[in-house]
């Protein structure tokens, strides 16, 4: 099989991996898993990571195995490395051999050098927007990444990025939609909990929350938690309802 025809193959198989995961994390670790073979080069399967670099954190948001995984986060730990820089630079980075590499300090070559591996090749994938990510891949043979396997990991990261691109806005926005909910329903908790001060009270709004407040910071609670508590314990335990919670048959009519 030419190496065209085997990308053009590695792209087939993400398409289908994209319909048939579960969830975003079943997809990046399959997609490493896919990475890590596509590198081996007819030889033994690489260990591959993927980057994500997001509101100034890293983290490793997919791997072929738990090794890759600590791998990566060897770096992490030191601010540096082939990954991050591959990233953040958006530029390829290619260690032939740890045993004689020092552009990222002794720490960084002989923590992974000790796990017994010798050559890492770390290759941006093309986002678009603030978030930035590398494919990172280690093999246990020194000069592992020839010139073709190199070449080819370039091509790979290229068709993959739009697949990839795609699942991060998705996470991004699952993220965002997960936290305004909660923002939604802390909010909905405290403004029924004041409405009940003010009614115990025959207070304005603005002491509710002065007791709410006070109440909150003198017994070291949150002031969402002691809302929804207060709003619980008046509602006999029924959970605070929001416009997120579709009314139920007993409610219509």
């Amino acid at each position: 099989m030419t190496e065209s025809a085997e990308v053009a193959m590695s792209v087939i198989q993400i398409q289908n991996l994209i319909l048939e995961s579960a969830d975003f994390e079943a997809f990046l670790n399959e997609l490493a898993r896919l990475s890590a073979h596509a590198a081996a080069d007819g030889g033994e399967d690489a260990y591959c990571g993927i980057t994500l670099l997001r509101d100034r954190k890293a983290a490793t948001i997919g791997w072929s195995s738990p090794e890759a995984r600590s791998v990566d986060e060897i770096q992490y730990s030191l601010s540096q490395g082939p990954c991050l820089t591959a990233a953040q630079e958006e530029r390829e980075v290619y260690i032939a051999d740890l045993h004689e590499e020092d552009r990222f300090g002794p720490d960084y070559a002989m923590a992974v050098a000790e796990r017994g591996l010798r050559s890492v090749l770390s290759v941006p994938f093309h986002l678009q927007g603030d978030a930035k990510a590398a494919l990172n891949l280690y093999s246990d043979v020194p000069n592992k990444f020839t010139d073709q396997a190199r070449e080819r990991a370039r091509e790979y990261t290229r068709e993959v990025s739009q697949a990839l691109r795609l699942a991060v806005r998705f996470a991004v926005q699952n993220d965002t939609a997960t936290n305004l909910r909660a923002s939604m329903e802390s909010r909905t908790a405290i403004d029924i909990a004041v409405g009940i001060v003010m009614a115990q009270n025959r207070c304005s709004q603005e002491a509710a929350v002065q007791i709410l407040t006070k109440a909150a910071s003198n017994s070291n609670t949150k002031l969402r938690d002691l809302a929804k508590s207060l709003v619980a314990s008046v509602g006999g335990g029924t959970p605070v309802a929001t416009h997120f919670d579709a009314p139920s048959q007993s409610q219509v009519g």
